[in-house]
């Protein structure tokens, strides 16, 4: 704990308080901070000015990031027949029908970051909706995650698919890349998603709709983007 709560002060020592910086200077500061001994993932914090308890002001899509997230999806596809075949064909790690529904919901069984379903299996998938809809799991077709086309859905995913959604408090959490990749990449990165964030921006939302954007590593301090 010494060790972490050492790097930590040191990490935050770099970085001045009150400052917005620009996206470049933020990540080359990130490449300055001590390191743990794994690969830090690099988040993205987005307040968006928009009431999340409105419908017609919800944010929420996907993104393939142009360098991945340098973490392996493993992926759940909810299928039968032909289209079982071609989803274990394209690399989905599992694949299944109503038999995995007492392994979820009675073996907490979760060894997978994203789940798709073809439209004919969504009545057996929505018996899990208690399960996976608190995980953020649940196939949605906003998300393309509700498909006949599996073969693209795990393409996607396995090619560094994000998916960005507000929360409760109107914050966009996400990671976009880890520390490894270096400034550059971790640059092109963070302007898809911001520009897929801009993009997305409800009719409905009046004023501000960036208030604040902020980047920190899993063991870091966070860092404010200026935005103008």
């Amino acid at each position: 704990m010494k060790k972490l709560a050492k790097r930590y002060a040191k990490s935050v020592e770099l970085v001045e308080k009150g400052k917005e910086y620009g996206i470049k200077e933020a990540l080359e500061l990130v490449e300055k901070m001590p390191k743990p001994k794994f690969d830090e993932t690099v988040e993205l914090h987005v307040k968006l000015g928009v009431d999340s308890k409105h419908a017609d002001q919800q944010v929420r899509g996907t993104v393939v990031l142009p360098n991945g997230t340098g973490k392996t999806q493993k992926v759940l596809v909810f299928a039968k027949g032909p289209k079982a075949d071609e989803a274990t064909k394209a690399g989905a790690d599992y694949v299944g029908a109503e038999e995995l529904i007492p392994k979820i919901q009675n073996d907490n069984w979760f060894d997978y970051d994203v789940v798709v379903a073809t439209p004919d299996m969504m009545g057996v998938v929505g018996r899990l909706g208690k399960v996976l809809g608190p995980k953020g799991l649940m196939p949605n077709p906003k998300s393309g995650t509700v498909t006949m086309d599996v073969t693209k859905a795990i393409n996607e995913i396995k090619s560094g698919k994000v998916e960005y959604r507000l929360d409760k408090t109107n914050i966009i959490h996400l990671g976009f890349g880890k520390v490894s990749f270096g400034t550059d990449k971790l640059m092109e990165n963070y302007e898809t998603i911001i520009n897929a964030i801009i993009k997305a921006k409800p009719a409905a939302a009046k004023g501000q709709y960036i208030k604040s954007v902020a980047i920190a590593t899993t063991m870091g301090p966070s860092i404010f983007i200026d935005q103008h």
